[in-house]
């Protein structure tokens, strides 16, 4: 086994052991991935200031997300195709999740369905992430379903309305279902951990969507059928009608603009995210961490600021909190873990992050996150709260 220290290892590893096709479609950005890049940048110039001589004893990481106690301000975030870097992954992530004590966010695009995270976890409360579809008859149902399953939050995803190209997903005949060209079925001959992981499992489609949309029974069938349901005409409107239809804590992920976050207060939802899509939607956006100072100073405290992309260790999430983050989602960070890994992998991802957020706090002088504000970084390296129109 190797020695694992940080995330990057943990990328390294699952890149040796997981398909080129799925690892990518993971680990890159549409376009030029400037903004891909730039999430993860723009946290290395935030400087921190280290204090001394502050008793550091009886630390605690614990916080809440939308009133639910959580170890640390951090949650999964949804990821499509979960269960193609591991076998059954979405379940192992949630597991993983539940035994740390933060949130698990099931993508409308899992492998697992909704009522396998349900039944494997134990009925154990998830979170649940929608994309708005033209047959709203299905995200009825489906609305349904994750009440039945017991998930405690729904979030919706405002920025996938149309599909950013991502160049290494058209390299890799990345599409519902794969293409299994024999470049791709070579390449994974040469992954054999994950190769009898998937041998083992029945769990190789998307779950949520086939089986249970009229028409839709095969992989085969799905890929026309999704091409066309992403719904453009997706507005504030439909919003309003889903947290209604929900009735439960409504998540908006997907916020880049002041204006937006005030339209995200306006619809009544509970949380907003500040996310670019992990950089994968308009390549040329701001990254994460330097939208989410306008962002915060335009809502206040109207509505609970969260924030996703770029976050690779627990000096970014104690950064994103100091800047006004209530919260914040680890995507790629738990991938790495769970390609490498398994259920183990993301264990050791979501320790690595912990330890690293608890360590920085108390460098810096606090002993409970819930204190730590802007105060903590040094004046002039970090983003202004100027608020766009």
């Amino acid at each position: 086994m190797p020695i694992i220290t940080n995330i990057e290892d943990l990328r390294l590893l699952a890149k040796k052991r997981v398909p080129r096709m799925f690892y990518q479609y993971a680990d890159s950005g549409s376009w030029t991935e400037s903004t891909y890049r730039a999430n993860s940048d723009d946290f290395q110039k935030i400087l921190l200031r280290q204090r001394v001589a502050v008793n550091m004893e009886n630390r605690s990481t614990a916080s809440t997300m939308i009133g639910q106690n959580v170890a640390m301000p951090v949650a999964i975030a949804p990821t499509g195709l979960t269960g193609m870097q591991c076998a059954d992954g979405e379940i192992k992530a949630a597991n993983a999740a539940k035994k740390f004590g933060i949130p698990f966010t099931l993508s409308t695009m899992s492998i697992c369905s909704i009522e396998d995270v349900a039944r494997e976890t134990g009925g154990h409360p998830f979170w649940f992430q929608l994309y708005v579809m033209k047959d709203r008859d299905y995200i009825e149902r489906r609305i349904d379903r994750a009440r039945a399953a017991n998930c405690s939050a729904l979030m919706l995803t405002l920025d996938l309305q149309i599909i950013g190209q991502r160049h290494n997903d058209i390299r890799n005949g990345l599409s519902a279902p794969p293409k299994l060209t024999l470049r791709n079925m070579l390449n994974m001959m040469t992954k054999p951990r994950w190769g009898l992981g998937m041998l083992g499992t029945q769990r190789r489609g998307f779950g949520n969507i086939v089986g249970h949309v009229k028409g839709i029974e095969t992989m085969g069938t799905l890929s026309e059928w999704t091409a066309k349901q992403f719904d453009p005409a997706l507005n504030w409107g439909d919003v309003e009608w889903i947290k209604k239809r929900w009735g439960g804590k409504l998540i908006l992920k997907g916020i880049q603009d002041a204006e937006d976050a005030r339209l995200a207060v306006a619809s009544g939802a509970d949380a907003l995210v500040v996310s670019n899509h992990g950089g994968r939607q308009l390549d040329g956006a701001p990254s994460s961490i330097s939208a989410l100072p306008a962002i915060v100073d335009a809502v206040g405290s109207q509505i609970e600021v969260h924030m996703d992309g770029g976050i690779r260790s627990g000096q970014d999430v104690l950064k994103a909190r100091a800047l006004g983050a209530r919260g914040t989602y680890i995507g790629r960070a738990f991938l790495y873990g769970l390609g490498a890994m398994g259920e183990a992998g993301v264990t050791r991802a979501l320790e690595i992050i912990h330890k690293e957020l608890d360590l920085t706090m108390a460098f810096c002088g606090h002993t409970h996150i819930d204190n730590v504000d802007k105060r903590i970084l040094l004046p002039g390296t970090y983003p202004a709260q100027t608020t766009s129109v």
